[in-house]
């Protein structure tokens, strides 16, 4: 048996055996460019799998060395990689600047950080491995570009004809001229290699005098910069001082562009896989540093606590009482994990975990009152009451005591939102009751919120919340 074969043998053991045989066939049988920042998202829906599982298999044949993890900041206008990192302590804090679109951004794990996967180079060896020799367009497609944008096959070709007056390899230590005329329309000389862009507005008279105009490609980035053309001959010279291979293409800043680049189909973020239970539990260690903070514009938490479990300890007995708790809590992490949520912590007999849409922790608390209401009648008892508090907003994600957790006055007003609950009823906010799909949620199965006003503790205003009978 083959390394390959045997570590495969191995994923079947930890992830699902369908998804284990799915990644072997990739391997196996899938072109270069397909084994290169594979879209994980995709490719479960080509091959009609649950996300959930495909996120996992790839995790765990990441960890078994099949594949290599990048986490890629995009830019989010063109979706081009702006750095990859290969793990996301190494994610800055500065801004990360596009030469195309002439931007800075600061990266936002929600949806400006890419988790893509690519093959080891021990598992099978692509072209991709060696970037410099790619050809000019694959090298966009596979390097620039980010999995998020679709390129479709058939219309790349001749879309890449329409938006594009030249292009060419130039390798390092070499110069090169182009003879280009000038259409009446908003031009970029954009390199990717170097990330460095020159914009030309061509406007005014056509004109028959040749126009010149001299680029220089080192190892810094450099500033994006504009300078205004008349329609008409240019030579444009191109010096590679950046000490590899470089790939100055001319394009046509219109909506042939636009629709080329504007196409996009979904991705894994790094707020999704930070909110992954297998990352949470795989890759502990990889997570962030500890003086790190990564802002977060939306997450959902959902907090849980048992209620009257001191007073069941006294009741039933320690050993009982144990065994209760421990199937509560066997229960809840099950229904987390299936509802694409993460355990964050446990405290005491309280949950802590994060959702990235509200609808999936909605549906994860009403399976939880179910599966309370089920241990219940299967012991003919009603000690198992837990009190649900959701609630959605911006906060950070942070490392404490060598976990990677969350921080901000979203995740207060979640704890404190469980809190109002007396019984097994849930507590909802504002922003999680407005989601479009938690209202169709909850019209479809006929549930009517109960709206109050409510005082949390160290909220300075009562807020508006909704109780789930």
């Amino acid at each position: 048996m083959s390394n390959i074969q045997a570590e495969i043998s191995v994923l079947k053991q930890t992830a699902d055996p369908v998804v284990a045989d799915a990644i072997a066939r990739l391997v196996d049988q899938g072109e270069d460019h397909e084994l290169n920042r594979i879209n994980v998202l995709d490719f479960s829906k080509r091959n009609g799998l649950d996300e959930e599982r495909v996120i996992s298999g790839f995790l765990h044949a990441s960890r078994l060395g099949l594949f290599d993890l990048t986490w890629n900041v995009l830019c989010p206008g063109c979706s081009g990689v702006l750095d990859a990192h290969s793990t996301l302590k190494s994610l800055r804090h500065d801004d990360y600047h596009c030469g195309m679109c002439a931007c800075g951004y600061e990266a936002s794990v929600d949806e400006q950080v890419e988790v893509a996967f690519t093959v080891s180079p021990k598992t099978r060896r692509i072209a991709a491995h060696d970037p410099n020799t790619l050809p000019l367009w694959e090298y966009f497609k596979q390097v620039f570009w980010s999995s998020g944008v679709d390129l479709d096959k058939d219309s790349f070709e001749s879309l890449t004809d329409e938006v594009t007056l030249d292009a060419l390899e130039l390798p390092a230590g070499e110069k090169a001229v182009l003879s280009l005329q000038l259409p009446p329309q908003f031009i970029i000389v954009f390199e990717p290699v170097t990330h460095s862009a020159q914009f030309i507005d061509v406007q005014g008279e056509p004109t028959k005098e040749r126009q010149q105009l001299s680029l220089i490609y080192n190892k810094g980035h450099a500033p994006t910069g504009t300078t205004t053309m008349r329609p008409g001959p240019l030579r444009l010279s191109l010096d590679n001082q950046a000490g590899v291979r470089t790939l100055p293409t001319v394009f046509i800043a219109a909506d042939a562009l636009h629709h080329l680049i504007g196409k996009r189909k979904p991705f894994l973020t790094a707020k999704r896989m930070l909110s992954n239970q297998t990352f949470r539990d795989v890759f502990k260690a990889d997570n962030l540093n500890i003086d790190q903070r990564l802002k977060i514009t939306s997450l959902t938490f959902l907090f849980t606590d048992l209620k009257g479990s001191t007073a069941l300890y006294e009741r039933v007995g320690d050993l009982a009482a144990f065994d209760l708790v421990r199937a509560h809590f066997h229960a809840l992490l099950e229904i987390i994990a299936s509802e694409k949520g993460a355990v964050v912590k446990t405290i005491g007999d309280a949950v802590m975990a994060t959702f990235i849409r509200p609808e999936h922790a909605i549906i994860a608390g009403l399976r939880m009152r179910s599966a309370m209401e089920a241990l219940n009648a299967q012991r003919g008892t009603g000690d198992l009451i837990v009190k649900i508090g959701i609630h959605e907003g911006p906060c950070l994600a942070v490392m404490l005591n060598e976990r990677q957790d969350y921080f901000g006055q979203t995740v207060n007003i979640a704890a404190r939102v469980q809190s109002l609950s007396t019984s097994q009823e849930i507590h909802i906010t504002e922003p999680v009751i407005v989601a479009p799909a938690v209202a169709e949620l909850l019209e479809r199965e006929s549930i009517k919120p109960i709206q109050k006003r409510a005082a949390l503790r160290g909220i300075a205003d009562k807020m508006v919340v909704y109780e789930i009978p």
